[in-house]
């Protein structure tokens, strides 16, 4: 049974794919390239050395965003969730600067950074930062005081309480924000790269249209984009098997 479950998402990409070939071979228009040809632009990019160069490129800029990120947004929010009137006093300011796209902020990431790796981390920042930090802020919202007058009964102090009780009582839905939070920087590194830097693969799906319209080497950039992001993806998931913090996943 198990395997048969773990076959069913191959058995249906194996189906997109022969959909998209029959499609590609019966239209009249060949515009867009089939599964081979998108292969063979990736073969492509190895033979020419620049596949792991512009991977590479776009890991550097959204490791390094999200990590500052993370670094600087989950404490923040954690504090400002703890102390009531620390919310009251920056909640205005979030609000403002939480409806404002990353991508808003490219022509003053130009002008600051220039066009290069800092302008493409200080918007991957900027897109990361605000989601977990609220993500942070209504998670300490979100346990229960009886956890909180539990632990001060038993006469915990202040750090104690936040180690045996506040953490694991928030790592689930950190968890759950540092996914969403992933897939938005790698989703805004790709737009970065189109405009503010000259590597990476959003950097190669710009250049391949304008350099004679090389539309497989387009389709190959975006097959790479969606399976490095279901990779992310995969290895944030696997925090969900921490000790602290399983008991708020079922075992399915």
């Amino acid at each position: 049974m198990n395997l048969r479950v773990r076959l069913r998402p191959i058995l249906f990409i194996a189906v997109l794919l022969a959909a998209w070939q029959i499609a590609i071979s019966r239209s009249s228009v060949h515009l867009l390239p089939g599964p081979w040809g998108v292969v063979g632009g990736i073969a492509d990019l190895v033979r020419h050395g620049v596949l792991f160069k512009y991977i590479v490129a776009s890991l550097f800029r959204v490791t390094w965003g999200f990590v500052l990120a993370v670094v600087i947004a989950v404490p923040l929010g954690l504090a400002i969730g703890w102390y009531r009137r620390a919310e009251m006093a920056f909640n205005p300011i979030i609000q403002l600067l939480r409806p404002i796209s990353p991508l808003a902020w490219i022509p003053i990431a130009i002008l600051w950074f220039g066009v290069g790796d800092l302008a493409a981390i200080f918007l991957i920042f900027l897109g990361c930062f605000l989601p977990l930090l609220l993500t942070a802020i209504n998670a300490v919202r979100s346990v229960p005081t009886v956890y909180i007058n539990a632990g001060r009964n038993f006469g915990l102090s202040s750090f104690e309480l936040i180690r045996r009780v506040l953490y694991p009582a928030v790592t689930p839905q950190l968890i759950v924000g540092l996914r969403i939070t992933l897939g938005i920087a790698w989703l805004v590194v790709v737009a970065a790269e189109m405009i503010a830097v000259n590597s990476g693969l959003g950097f190669l799906i710009v250049d391949a249209r304008n350099a004679g319209n090389r539309y497989d080497l387009v389709v190959a950039g975006m097959v790479l984009i969606g399976i490095i992001g279901l990779l992310l993806d995969m290895g944030i998931r696997s925090l969900e098997n921490i000790k602290s913090s399983r008991w708020s996943y079922s075992e399915d």
